[in-house]
């Protein structure tokens, strides 16, 4: 058996000494595995993203006990600068792009934080215009003129670029049309299959997550409430009922078009 890429052992995420956010929780990453974290607002979901990402200071948070390990080393005393280089990137909630900046020139910032040569960085921007033709189309056009998909779209390439083996993705469906999350959906999940990449996202869209991840864990309160494979939660009535829009008497066939 091999090692995890990514481990969370009963971390606690305090922010100004004082305001507990995420209480024991644990989890696993496999190398090649997409891991969904589902809860509602104020769950603990992104604290514990900055956590792995190691960004909690940004937001005046530490771990104030458990540990995180990537690939076997601990990560405590690295920066986010050396887990990028390492193979683990975020894509912060909200996209975050440079918006004065051209869709291009915002990808190119993920391949200047991996140190990529001009060669490598034409080869990574062909890549993500390959798996993104909408950017493709608008990589000359300043990223605050784009729409909020084609945003998340740059954001998630961006992050390509510095060609990561976990991406850290927290909340990418927010505030996007149907559509256009069934197609950030499918591109990550193209690059699992095709690629390996193992993904961990924090998503409140249950549905979404829970077709297309392959374990999921609920937190509730900062804790976990329930675990276990995609398939076995999409069944649960309690899972239905509280993440997926059904009660226990909802009529079976919607269910299963919404989460199979």
């Amino acid at each position: 058996m091999t090692s995890p890429l990514l481990t969370v052992e009963d971390v606690e995420v305090v922010y100004e000494s004082a305001i507990l956010a995420v209480r024991g929780v644990s989890l696993t990453v496999g190398a090649g595995e997409i891991v969904a974290l589902l809860g509602g607002n104020g769950a603990g979901k992104s604290s514990l993203l900055r956590a792995v990402s190691n960004i909690l200071v940004a937001q005046r948070g530490r771990i104030s006990r458990g540990r995180i390990y990537f690939d076997g080393k601990p990560t405590a005393r690295m920066p986010t600068s050396a887990l990028v280089a390492a193979g683990l990137v975020q894509v912060l909630e909200g996209r975050h792009c440079f918006l004065q900046l051209t869709a291009e020139e915002n990808l190119i910032t993920g391949a200047i934080g991996r140190g990529s040569d001009r060669a490598q960085t034409k080869r990574d921007l062909e890549h993500v215009y390959t798996l993104f033709p909408n950017i493709a189309a608008k990589r000359k056009l300043a990223a605050g003129l784009l729409s909020g998909g084609q945003q998340q779209m740059v954001a998630i390439g961006r992050a390509l670029m510095a060609r990561p083996r976990l991406l850290v993705l927290d909340e990418p469906s927010m505030g996007l049309a149907p559509i256009v999350v069934s197609e950030i959906f499918a591109t990550l999940t193209r690059l699992n299959r095709e690629e390996g990449l193992a993904i961990l996202l924090a998503e409140q869209n249950a549905g979404v997550a829970l077709r297309h991840a392959h374990r999921a864990v609920v937190l509730e309160n900062g804790e976990v409430a329930s675990s276990g494979t995609a398939a076995a939660l999409r069944s649960r009535d309690d899972i239905r009922a509280a993440y997926l829009g059904f009660g226990h008497g909802a009529d079976q066939k919607r269910t299963t078009e919404l989460t199979t």
